[in-house]
């Protein structure tokens, strides 16, 4: 069967702890920004397309004709209608990564393996960090089934720096020996077997001993695909972050100072990563406010002089997140 192409970081509140962001990357601008921000590429299909490798979207607007009607958009676009530029997960224009089947030459009627790898920079996880991406097939039809099926595995190497890439054929996965996500594992075409619209898969990191750097790929692995297979069209990625979740006092260790403590007279409170603090708040032991502070920068002050002698907790608020910790007063 031939086919033509068509031509075309958050923190939050959870409860009593916090979600820090370690890592994110939206996939705007253009593929020569993989690169300097440390992402490798690699295609080892059954005979590799060496100009078919993972790249960001860079479509025009265009119009809709019988051969083409928009990729990446939630609807149909008929014979003569205007279409615009693609919208990643992250919501700008053009703003995601993507991939499609000429990942192989082959012409073989049984189709090709296909196996194209993009792998990020090493990153620091350890056990309870959340990794997370979006996800969509490009195209689709109007009663809400594909064409034809993909599908992705997301993969983790704990071997950081020294990771060995995937380099001999459509079967080898390298040092990527864990398997996190696999979105359409079975190949479907049914309706949204591959997501149609942008989709969120997770994975949570575990068996670690240690923090350790490690790096993600993800993998398009399509069994007969390429451009006379059964199976592979054009997928795309966006919005790939890691986030740990602490407890307050994990997190106020991590993103605030605080001294002298114990202390007299004034409390200095500062942020480690230069994001303004907004608000800073004692209480005592029975939960009663005792003062507040609105704060700005990234250091503050708080006169504590008139304060009862005994223990109290300091809540810190910045746009990094909120974190609490226990102060002695002299």
């Amino acid at each position: 069967m031939k086919k033509t192409l068509l031509l075309l970081s958050a923190v939050f509140a959870i409860g009593t702890a916090q979600a820090q962001n370690v890592y994110s990357y939206d996939f705007s601008g253009v593929t020569a920004d993989l690169t300097t921000a440390g992402f490798t590429r690699t295609n080892q299909s059954t005979l590799a397309s060496a100009t078919t490798l993972w790249s960001i979207a860079s479509y025009l607007p265009g119009v809709a004709t019988a051969t083409n009607g928009g990729q990446f958009q939630n609807q149909v676009y008929t014979t003569g209608q205007a279409y615009p530029a693609p919208l990643g997960q992250n919501g700008v224009a053009n703003g995601f990564a993507l991939v499609n089947y000429t990942s192989s030459t082959s012409t073989a009627a049984t189709g090709a393996t296909l196996s194209n790898w993009l792998i990020t920079p090493s990153i620091t996880v350890q056990n309870g960090d959340v990794v997370s991406f979006y996800t969509r097939v490009g195209t689709f039809t109007a009663n809400g089934t594909t064409s034809y099926a993909d599908r992705l595995e997301f993969r983790m190497s704990s071997n950081g720096d020294f990771t060995t890439s995937p380099s001999a054929g459509p079967t080898d996965v390298g040092d990527f020996t864990a398997l996190l996500v696999t979105v359409n594992p079975n190949l479907l075409t049914t309706a949204n077997s591959y997501p149609q619209v942008w989709t969120k898969y997770s994975a949570t990191i575990s068996g670690l001993n240690e923090a350790t750097s490690a790096k993600f790929a993800f993998r398009y692995f399509v069994t007969d695909g390429g451009p006379v297979g059964d199976n592979s069209s054009l997928i795309g990625i966006d919005t790939f972050s890691v986030d740990r979740t602490l407890a307050t006092a994990d997190f106020f260790a991590s993103n605030f100072a605080v001294y002298p403590n114990p202390a007299t007279n004034v409390l200095n409170v500062e942020t480690k990563n230069n994001t303004e603090l907004s608000q800073l708040q004692l209480t005592d032991i029975n939960g009663r406010i005792v003062k507040e502070v609105k704060a700005s920068g990234v250091s503050n002050q708080i006169n504590i002089s008139e304060l009862n002698t005994g223990v109290y907790f300091l809540k810190a608020t910045s746009a990094q997140g909120v974190g609490t910790t226990k102060i002695v007063k002299n």
